[in-house]
């Protein structure tokens, strides 16, 4: 079955198994390609997007706007569209441009046919995306054929001989890698329930009804999900706070009574008894909000900077083929960073309560609350453990990448930004590396992180983008 027929009774399936017959058969029966006729083909449509790899990225960061969820899952849906993105466009120009300079993610074929197509590149990237996406989305069917109609002025059902030469394969290959790789794990988190141990954090002045158990934990067992290019989700896990071995010891050393100080001020989201004084710049503030994107509706933190991918891709003018390999690690990175995060907060010896739960339920002030609030005015904080900080390290994974990829860390971009209550819009930074530490600054001035989530996911994230710019996608 090639890798966009639908299940159900869809009669454009019937149509679509039809014209797979005739084509396998035409082509089985000739000795060459030629032997096909190459189907006229309409010019594409206006593009307001020029290139295909950044189209169906967009595509992507708008069906998660519109899905919700974790930025795990996000990642993972990153990773698998922009490597299987990556590997038909290796596939097309080890074809028509008689080679590639770098690895493959899995593997590029050298597939049949003598004369190139009409469009043949555009239609390669995009039908191996849409195929990938719908696979992962299926709810969003309608709005993946509108987008698909968007760019080829077509029905993604109509026949293209491409899809039975090298789309249905790239889309096979990827969706056979990552079957059973642990990602549709529904087993419910247990709690601690011991001081400093994370519990669900709704008081009755903070009611969030999405965390009210701790069974509603998001992902807690991502961390076992099978990685993209690390040997496992542990392989980098950092050692702080972890090191001290058990609560009782971790509540009782002075560094935690320092890291809780820290927030405490710096992430209040106003003045109280015993706080009276907040440690934060409007500044502070506004940055914290810029890298929020915690709300479903938005593109989620990994979407944030796969949209500075693009800006500074766009800047620097990579064609399509850099472009696919640029996002094919950056995405990968990211999915392992989601993996690596949550195998750090959910299965270790701590699982790190959020700083409400260190300031209210030790007593130093029931009152506090973290800057950190939905649309509706409702103060709230992430539903899993506060180590390490998932921001920062897909962040610093990100930048990682990004520094390596274009030798150079000190590259002078600006990104964007879909946080709803962010006051600014856009921000310009000098290096990668600059936009990250932001990045995870701003988890502790939004009140949600200790100072120390922030660190050891910088840490985390740049061996992790370390680890997949030296064993994947590698320059031949």
């Amino acid at each position: 079955m090639t890798a966009h027929i639908r299940t159900g009774n869809d009669k454009r399936t019937a149509r679509w198994r039809r014209a797979l017959v005739v084509a396998v058969a035409l082509t089985a029966a000739s000795t060459t390609l030629t032997a096909v006729p190459q189907q006229a083909r309409a010019a594409l449509p206006p593009q307001t997007i020029a290139d295909p790899v950044h189209y169906w990225n967009d595509v992507l960061m708008e069906v998660v706007r519109r899905e919700g969820g974790g930025p795990g899952p996000m990642a993972r849906s990153a990773a698998m569209l922009n490597a299987a993105i990556y590997d038909a466009e290796s596939s097309y120009q080890l074809k028509w441009k008689g080679k590639i300079t770098s690895e493959p993610y899995i593997r590029a074929d050298k597939y049949a046919g003598w004369v190139e197509g009409p469009d043949e590149e555009e239609r390669v990237v995009g039908r191996t995306a849409y195929n990938i996406l719908l696979g992962l989305y299926p709810g969003q069917t309608h709005y993946l054929d509108a987008r698909f109609r968007e760019r080829f002025g077509t029905e993604p059902t109509g026949f293209d001989l491409l899809d039975t030469t090298i789309v249905g394969p790239m889309v096979k290959q990827m969706r056979d890698a990552r079957n059973a790789d642990g990602s549709d794990n529904d087993e419910k988190y247990v709690a601690d329930n011991k001081p400093g141990a994370w519990r669900p954090t709704s008081y009755p002045d903070m009611v969030d009804p999405s965390c009210t158990q701790a069974s509603q934990a998001v992902t807690p067992f991502w961390g076992q999900v099978k990685p993209f290019a690390l040997t496992s989700g542990s392989q980098f896990r950092p050692p702080t706070p972890g090191l001290y071995g058990t609560y009782e010891k971790l509540l009782a050393s002075d560094a935690y009574k320092q890291q809780v100080e820290v927030v405490r001020k710096a992430g209040a989201d106003g003045p109280t008894a015993k706080t009276p004084e907040i440690n934060r710049t409007t500044e502070q503030e506004a940055v914290a909000w810029f890298w929020a994107n915690d709300e479903d509706g938005t593109y989620k933190p990994p979407g944030q900077l796969l949209q500075a991918t693009r800006e500074v891709a766009t800047q620097q003018k990579l064609n399509t083929y850099e472009n696919a390999r640029l996002f094919a690690l950056v995405s990968i990175a990211m999915a392992d960073a989601g993996i690596a995060v949550r195998d750090v907060k959910f299965l270790t010896q701590i699982d790190l309560w959020r700083p409400v739960s260190a300031i209210r339920d030790s007593g130093l002030d029931r009152e506090w609350k973290p800057l950190l609030k939905t649309r509706a005015g409702v103060n709230v904080t992430p539903c899993f453990p506060a180590w390490a900080s998932g921001h920062a390290t897909f962040g610093a994974a990100w930048a990682g990448v990004m520094k390596r990829y274009f030798r150079n860390d000190d590259i002078a971009f600006t990104m964007t930004t879909d946080e709803p209550q962010s006051p600014i819009k856009s921000r310009s930074f000098t290096s990668f590396s600059q936009a990250a530490k932001e990045d995870a600054q701003s988890r502790v001035w939004l009140g949600v992180h200790f100072p120390w989530d922030a660190e050891d996911g910088l840490v985390l994230g740049d061996k992790i983008a370390n680890h997949v710019f030296t064993t994947k996608l590698r320059k031949l």
